[in-house]
């Protein structure tokens, strides 16, 4: 199956890291561009928005997957339940992602998701007994320090001072939940790729998330204005074109490489929440988020050297 496919695949070269880290940054710009459009769209049901962001970033998946030669077999799988739980788990921090863009101002809610890769650290040492030294424990205390440090003004129900909005402290534990879900899809994909194509990944997550989305009807979705259904149209489209562009990047560059643009991210989120919706980052949400950050690049940094480490052990061998 692979050799007859092979001749319409590009071939991987990761020896253009400029490539892969524009590539990065354009994607990570479309991800913050679609969370301005959902921003905007205001009061529209969180199902609606999933349906729309999923079935237009699928007609784009289906046209790359054509035009690169994967779409042959993309739709079968020796998994199916799999994807079926990788979809729920990814459809719910959807959910959390987009209900935390309506309740918090859009740098805090880009940057509350940095605790994405730490909570991957906790759940590989908790779920899949992954062995996980101090180093990364450190980074995960410490960017789990900066979590809080962005989260406290937002949480001073446990301070003794003046109570602020309830919907903001909800917008911060939506947030997290969001990105600890994110985090239980990403090692469901690392354990589904065990057995399964990419292809296969991309194309059964977009058809669920789809039709959950879709489900959805009966439960408050209403018309729309011209303006939302091109906000959510466009975030739809944004999103299909930022998963390509991710996928693009990592043909060009190692992971330890494209992955710490994607902390461009809290850039683009302040520059595009202070111009679009008047949001200022508070100094508790750049010196949080710059910590956060740290810890994350750590981590990258470290399983990039246990990665060579063991590479090279087994050349050796």
């Amino acid at each position: 199956m692979t050799s007859q496919a092979a001749p319409n695949v590009r071939p991987v070269d990761r020896n253009r890291p400029m490539t892969a880290i524009g590539l990065k940054v354009l994607a990570v710009i479309c991800f913050v561009s679609m969370s301005s459009l959902i921003k905007a769209a205001g009061e529209v049901a969180l199902g609606q928005v999933v349906f729309f962001r999923s079935i237009f970033a699928f007609v784009l998946i289906v046209a790359y997957l054509q035009m690169t030669g994967q779409m042959a077999g993309a739709f079968r799988t020796a998994r199916p339940f799999g994807h079926v739980i990788r979809g729920l788990a990814g459809v719910a921090s959807m959910f959390c992602a987009f209900y935390a863009l309506i309740l918090l101002p859009l740098p805090e809610a880009v940057t509350l998701g940095y605790a994405q890769p730490l909570l991957i650290v906790v759940f590989s040492a908790v779920f899949l007994r992954e062995n996980i030294r101090i180093y990364r424990w450190s980074a995960v205390v410490i960017g789990l320090i900066g979590v809080v440090i962005i989260s406290w003004p937002k949480l001073t129900l446990f301070t003794s001072g003046e109570a602020i909005e309830m919907k903001q402290s909800l917008g911060v534990i939506v947030a997290l939940i969001g990105a600890a879900l994110t985090a239980v899809a990403l090692l469901m994909v690392r354990d589904l790729v065990r057995s399964e194509s990419s292809a296969s990944i991309v194309i059964w997550f977009s058809i669920t998330t789809t039709v959950f989305g879709l489900l959805t009807i009966p439960f408050g979705w209403t018309s729309l204005t011209t303006f939302q259904a091109i906000a959510l149209i466009g975030c739809g489209i944004l999103g299909g074109v930022a998963q390509l562009l991710m996928t693009e990047a990592y043909r060009y560059a190692e992971a330890s490489t494209v992955a710490p643009f994607e902390y461009t991210s809290m850039i683009f989120a302040i520059v595009i929440g202070y111009f679009a919706f008047g949001d200022i980052p508070t100094m508790h949400t750049l010196v949080g988020g710059f910590v956060v950050i740290a810890a994350g690049l750590f981590i990258i940094f470290r399983e990039h050297q246990l990665r060579k480490r063991a590479a090279q052990q087994s050349t050796a061998g």
